[in-house]
């Protein structure tokens, strides 16, 4: 659950590796850090479908799921998986709702552990995680993309993820793709598609 929880973080503001990455230089980097966190600030809400793409050691296929992210600015999240099974993640009023196949639950968001999530959740939908303190962040590019690498510092988090990767399509400021290395070695590729910024989002999406 822990793992889905962090995941979910990084959705908040919406492409893979296809072409060689070169690293920013620290010019580049302090622009497109500048513009993204400028033009995500206008950010109310965002809504995208998602297919998401997990590779396990232990098995010979990829799993493959899909279905639809919503945030409420600053911090109300829906992360729902519709297809092949139905998984609810959703974060408000300092809590996190699970909806597992019906089985429902809830964690207090106030615990340390969760200040740090909720934290996560404001610094994505309004720039500012690129300082956030609990991760190394490295700059990257290439041809079609720029990539921002988020790396752990804290061991609590690093012992569920070893790096996370947003990618954003060149003259965008929404992330188009994310790819997460857990601890393990699985990977996590998640791709974003029919983004809407700032539209009307009904509050059913925010209930289990």
């Amino acid at each position: 659950m822990f793992k889905n929880i962090i995941l979910g973080i990084f959705l908040l503001v919406s492409t893979f590796f296809v072409a060689q990455n070169t690293a920013m230089s620290g010019a580049e980097a302090k622009a497109f850090v500048t513009k993204v966190s400028s033009e995500t600030k206008e950010i109310k809400t965002l809504q995208a479908d998602f297919i998401q793409t997990k590779k396990m050691d232990f098995l010979d296929k990829s799993i493959i799921t899909s279905g639809k992210m919503s945030l409420k600015s600053p911090n109300t999240l829906s992360w729902k998986y519709t297809k092949p099974y139905q998984y609810s993640i959703i974060f408000k009023e300092n809590k996190i709702f699970i909806n597992d196949q019906g089985k429902k639950s809830s964690v207090d968001a106030k615990s340390k552990t969760f200040e740090k999530i909720n934290k996560l959740i404001v610094g994505s939908s309004n720039g500012k995680m690129f300082s956030d303190p609990e991760f190394a962040v490295a700059y990257f590019k290439n041809g079609t993309s720029n990539i921002a690498k988020f790396t752990p510092k804290s061991a609590q988090l690093l012992k569920y993820i070893k790096q996370i990767e947003l990618h954003f399509p060149k003259n965008q400021t929404t992330v188009s793709q994310v790819n997460m290395t857990e601890a393990s070695g699985d990977t996590t590729n998640i791709v974003f598609k029919n983004t809407k910024i700032n539209a009307p989002i009904p509050a059913s999406e925010f209930s289990l």
